[in-house]
């Protein structure tokens, strides 16, 4: 049997400890609001106050995202254009398009 190997990357510069709090912190506001849903359904409850407690949800997730390319595109982004690497503007790029088109 092969051995599969992670493929996943790391960051060279790691987040700092207020901004990984902060992003946690949302994030569990998130996936609070999600069990929140989760109840309001088992309990059959109104789909008009089910779909504002999504969107709250959804806003929470995506404030997440904006907030993990900001410092992708200050960190990351700048390290490698430094390096000398400037296909990852185009990387930067398709996760802009990506996270736009929602």
């Amino acid at each position: 049997m092969e051995h599969e190997t992670c493929t996943c990357r790391h960051k060279k510069t790691p987040r700092g400890d207020e901004f990984q709090a902060d992003l946690q912190k949302r994030l569990n506001r998130a996936i609070g609001q999600l069990g929140g849903v989760k109840t309001m359904l088992d309990e059959n409850r109104y789909c008009g106050d089910v779909l504002l407690q999504l969107s709250a949800a959804e806003r929470a997730v995506h404030r997440v995202s904006e907030l993990i390319l900001e410092n992708h595109l200050h960190t990351c982004v700048v390290e490698q254009v430094r390096e000398g690497n400037d296909e990852v503007v185009d990387e930067a790029m398709d996760l802009i398009r990506k996270f736009g088109s929602r």
